[in-house]
């Protein structure tokens, strides 16, 4: 039986080839990504299945660089390495900035 992440092989008509420019907040999650994997924080397997477990609303209802900083979070959390109550403070904090990245 196929996930509800595993589109391969799924009717989705035409393919965008265009570039699209990432927004700085989607370029730092892809570095924070590869930093986690090279202090060995995170692993690809681990990386996998935080994804495979965010459910079918939420995975397909979030961009490729939400799903991975939801992953993220959700590692990060069940090791230890931050606690959601950290985590909720700094995104309160963030949200009070009066500029906000773009």
């Amino acid at each position: 039986m196929k996930g509800y992440h595993d589109l391969g092989g799924t009717p989705a008509g035409p393919i965008n080839r265009e570039d699209k420019e990432l927004a700085l907040w989607e370029k730092r999650v892809e570095a924070l990504l590869v930093i986690l994997s090279r202090k060995g924080m995170l692993r690809i397997d681990e990386n996998r299945r935080a994804l495979e477990s965010l459910g079918a609303e939420v995975y397909l209802g979030s961009s490729y660089a939400e799903r991975r900083i939801m992953a993220m979070a959700d590692n990060l959390i069940l090791k230890g390495v931050i606690s959601v109550d950290e985590l909720t403070a700094k995104l309160a904090d963030i949200e009070r900035r009066p500029e906000q990245l773009p």
